[in-house]
């Protein structure tokens, strides 16, 4: 049985027997009902839609007791939350990496006015630090100070740009586009160049190149190890990363995590 089939099954088995009254929400509204709660709280940053909570809590309401775990099991959570991300990236909305969907019900039937499903969002920082499943084992950038267009970023692609804008335009035409972009307008952010950096991987390592085309006070590229602050100069040879590494792009600072690093500790993260 496929999954489509599995979620097939499930929504009939469940959604069309386990509800008493005949209106009762079928998959498809409680996945609108998410979707339309998870957009209306996002946000612009710059030229981008921003999503900051990573939590998307969700309350079904009539559910006989005897039917509740089949509803908070997690697998329909986990269903709505890849169907959500599917959606939002769809509709070009930048969110977490570890974005997360709960399921609770309640056998309490809603009042006049008030729908089945009610969707609620917020932030847990405890998540925030802790990598999606997805993630366990990939290396990635945790933003330590400055504010991104993601708290985190895990490293999926050969090549990974960070800068100052989303897209970069040159008088000839479209030059990059970031996938980690410090778009607000702050202190902090102002430091960051719109092609600040890339990191290449390979199947034995991450090397971050220096792509500024300009040299300031404070809008430098170096990494913090150990202690020691180690500059990357540009050129065609960059710097190898290693796990623990304080990132230091103009005065935002990122870190590169690559499997356990039990000494993270997220600074703040507005100028």
């Amino acid at each position: 049985m496929t999954l489509f089939d599995a979620i097939e099954k499930f929504g009939h088995a469940i959604f069309e027997s386990s509800f008493s009254a005949s209106d009762a929400p079928e998959l498809a509204e409680i996945r609108l009902a998410v979707l339309d709660a998870v957009k209306a709280r996002s946000h612009r940053a710059g030229s981008v839609r921003v999503l900051s909570d990573n939590l998307v809590h969700v309350q079904l309401r009539g559910i006989p007791e005897a039917q509740a775990n089949a509803f908070e099991s997690g697998f329909l959570g986990e269903y709505l939350a890849g169907d959500l991300r599917q959606a939002l990236e769809r509709s070009s909305i930048r969110f977490p990496e570890n974005l997360q969907v709960t399921v609770r019900t309640t056998s309490d039937l809603p009042g006049p006015g008030n729908s089945w499903v009610a969707v609620e969002t917020g932030t847990d920082v405890a998540v925030a630090e802790r990598p999606s499943p997805s993630a366990q084992g990939r290396p990635r950038l945790v933003v330590m100070q400055g504010t991104a267009t993601k708290p985190e970023l895990t490293l999926t692609k050969p090549r990974t740009n960070i800068g100052r804008t989303v897209d970069v335009f040159h008088s000839s035409g479209p030059s990059r586009r970031n996938d980690l972009a410090f778009v607000e307008d702050n202190e902090i952010n102002r430091t960051v160049s719109r092609e600040h950096a890339h990191i290449l991987a390979n199947k034995t390592e991450y090397r971050i190149y220096n792509d500024r085309w300009y040299k300031g006070a404070n809008c430098g590229l170096w990494i913090l190890r150990d202690g020691l602050s180690r500059p990357v100069h540009r050129g065609d040879r960059g710097s190898v990363l290693q796990a623990g590494d304080e990132v230091h792009i103009g005065r935002a600072v990122i870190k590169f995590i690559w499997g356990r690093s039990p000494d993270l500790r997220r600074a703040s993260t507005r100028g």
